[in-house]
């Protein structure tokens, strides 16, 4: 079942971005973006291969800086933030592709996300102890259901466990702002099932950005829905205005 309208936002929005803009050589992937993102909000953003979604969510968690434009995260400037202070305020970023560390156990990799987000910096020495770092690993795994496999090499994983197993280390770095790319590329249905319902709970405490191509879960989960093409936002809006706009249905949903 659809989600019933959208949370209340407190004072502000959580994340906003002004007129923002990267190109590659001559190819302008983001033209100029407006966006705004309330808290507590499951937005998706959807849209055409090639349409800039990936680029705008890099530039937000700062994997790549914007050529023009201004990034403002709950009333601060981060523009020109780098990547891991942005972790530190709360921008958690989880991959396309799987990016776990498939020799470390589940605990293990866990447990270095955990530890990250202590690190005043890449360089950082310091370190911490793994007793220390128990109660939030085993808090992570038992939210995604992998409690029972702490000690299991990552590799070893089914690969739809591996994907909570990404979305474990996510949260063991407290995120204020959790950011999925295609979630559930490569799931089962059940699968998928279980995903949808765990960023249900997740949105409990977090507010949740995602792009997503599996138009069901879309219309299933997002309170908001943001649809680009060639850089831009063409349509925005719960997810029945979405699917009902004319301009979205010839450009993306019309095509799946």
């Amino acid at each position: 079942m659809r989600p019933a309208g959208t949370p209340p936002a407190a004072d502000g929005p959580l994340l906003q971005t002004t007129g923002l803009r990267r190109t590659f050589g001559g190819l302008v992937a983001v033209r100029d973006v407006d966006f705004r993102l309330a808290r507590g909000e499951i937005r998706a953003i959807i849209g055409p291969n090639g349409a800039g979604k990936t680029t705008l969510v890099s530039m937000i968690s700062g994997r790549i800086a914007p050529h023009a434009g201004r990034i403002v995260f709950d009333g601060h400037d981060i523009t020109a933030t780098r990547a891991h202070q942005r972790v530190a305020l709360g921008i958690v970023y989880t991959f396309q592709l799987i990016s776990v560390l498939r020799t470390l156990t589940v605990f293990e990799n866990v447990a270095l996300a955990a530890q990250r987000r202590l690190l005043r910096g890449p360089g950082d020495v310091f370190r911490l102890r793994a007793s220390a770092l128990a109660d939030p690993v085993r808090e992570a795994l038992a939210t995604v259901g992998l409690r029972d496999a702490w000690d299991q090499p990552a590799g070893a994983l089914p690969y739809g466990h591996q994907r909570l197993l990404e979305i474990a280390m996510a949260l063991a770095l407290h995120p204020r702002l959790l950011i999925l790319d295609e979630p559930t590329q490569g799931l089962a249905p059940d699968e998928i099932d279980g995903l949808v319902a765990l960023v249900r709970r997740i949105a409990g405490t977090t507010t949740v950005l995602l792009i997503e191509h599996n138009v069901r879960v879309v219309l299933d989960l997002a309170h908001r829905v943001t649809v680009m093409d060639q850089g831009r936002i063409i349509a925005e809006g719960i997810p029945a205005e979405v699917e009902a706009d004319p301009t979205v249905q010839r450009v993306y949903l019309g095509e799946r």
